[in-house]
């Protein structure tokens, strides 16, 4: 495999990375972000140093040190195929897990009548407010999820697209759960600091499945 080294010119912190998983952290979701692919590690310090930029390392950014996040939303509801409804008695839930250096953070809930997606946002919503709350803001935090249906929005750039079209998809329709997303747009500029990392579901990332056992035992015992 050849060997390639990223520089992030314009991201969530410009500099040189060695992995495209971690080039991709710092610009997924940046307006107007601006890299490049280089195969040796002097044309991407001479890329970055042409334009003034301060390379603050030549080496991938470390992230094993960061407060860990997972969040999960669950429903046990008959909408989950096209044309099916959630029904008033479906029972759905979130949770989240925060783990620091020093603790760990725990939260779920549940409610009668919501969507797997709206669950999903919510776990999110919930843990990035008790962050605030703990006051971590602004230190390095990795979000790990199994939902494409959140971090696709925040990683793309769909969240600001869909907000300049007055909060309509790409095909005119209103985006569904567009309080919950407004609240998401509300809350990220806080964490100047934070990644998202996503993972498969129900496998073998335990902090995962922490959350997925949080709301299933949320659902039990509504």
């Amino acid at each position: 495999m050849v060997k390639k080294y990223y520089a992030v010119k314009k991201g969530r912190h410009p500099g040189i990375y060695k992995t495209w998983a971690e080039c991709q952290k710092e610009v997924n979701g940046y307006p107007n972000a601006k890299f490049k692919s280089f195969l040796t590690l002097k044309g991407a310090n001479e890329w970055l140093q042409a334009t003034g930029n301060t390379v603050p390392s030549t080496k991938a950014v470390d992230h094993s040190d960061n407060i860990l996040v997972y969040t999960d939303g669950g429903s046990r509801n008959h909408g989950n195929k096209l044309g099916q409804h959630v029904k008033a008695d479906d029972k759905a839930a979130w949770a989240y897990f925060i783990q620091t250096k020093d603790q760990a953070y725990t939260g779920t809930a549940g409610e009668f009548g919501a969507t797997n997606n709206k669950m999903e946002i919510t776990a999110l919503i919930q843990a990035l407010t008790k962050l605030l709350e703990l006051g971590l803001q602004d230190q390095p935090i990795t979000a790990i999820l199994d939902s494409h249906y959140v971090l696709d929005p925040i990683m793309k750039g769909w969240l600001t697209n869909w907000q300049r079209r007055g909060w309509l998809t790409a095909s005119g329709k209103p985006v569904a759960n567009q309080k919950l997303w407004e609240e998401i747009v509300t809350l990220l500029p806080q964490f100047p600091n934070l990644h998202f990392d996503w993972t498969k579901g129900h496998a073998t990332n335990a902090g995962n499945n922490k959350v997925d056992e949080l709301l299933n035992k949320t659902m039990d015992q509504l």
